[in-house]
């Protein structure tokens, strides 16, 4: 069974390597980029699944924020599945940013947010989360001029 397994890991990690679709990372294989226009500048962004873009699907993604980096209060249109990675990633709930009401998730943690449920987020130290769903991904924000597409 060992034998096996490790087979198959080393046939996907050479799929991987032939320009293929890739269905298994190892941390040094993430592709970083740029954050969409609609996420504030200052992060990084690697698709690690699907296409959060689409009209349907899955996706998953990887957000890498720098300390202090902050997203406005928002809302999604579909449910939000997010784990930290690493770093402290500190998310308050409601319509206006106040960093005192936040709390502070340590690697490991995992959050869901419903549908329509308005939250802010802030990264203490450097930290990496993953966010999972359903395509397309969007942020509505509760100030459409802290939107950062709009600036």
């Amino acid at each position: 069974m060992k034998r096996t397994l490790m087979v198959v890991l080393f046939a996907t990690l050479l799929f991987a390597q032939s320009g293929k679709p890739q269905n298994i990372f190892t941390p040094d294989q993430i592709k970083w980029g740029p954050v969409p226009a609609f996420i504030a500048p200052g992060a990084q962004l690697a698709v690690l699944e699907g296409n959060p873009a689409a009209s349907s699907g899955d996706f998953t993604v990887r957000l890498k924020m720098p300390d202090g980096y902050k997203i406005a209060p928002h809302w999604h249109p579909k449910r939000e599945n997010v784990t930290v990675i690493s770093g402290s990633f500190k998310v308050g709930m409601g319509d206006k940013f106040e960093e005192s009401k936040m709390s502070s998730f340590a690697p490991g943690s995992f959050a869901y947010l419903d549908p329509d449920m308005h939250h802010y987020a802030m990264a203490s130290g450097e930290t990496i989360v993953q966010v999972h769903g359903m395509s397309p991904l969007q942020f509505n924000y509760v100030n459409p001029a802290e939107d950062p597409s709009k600036k």
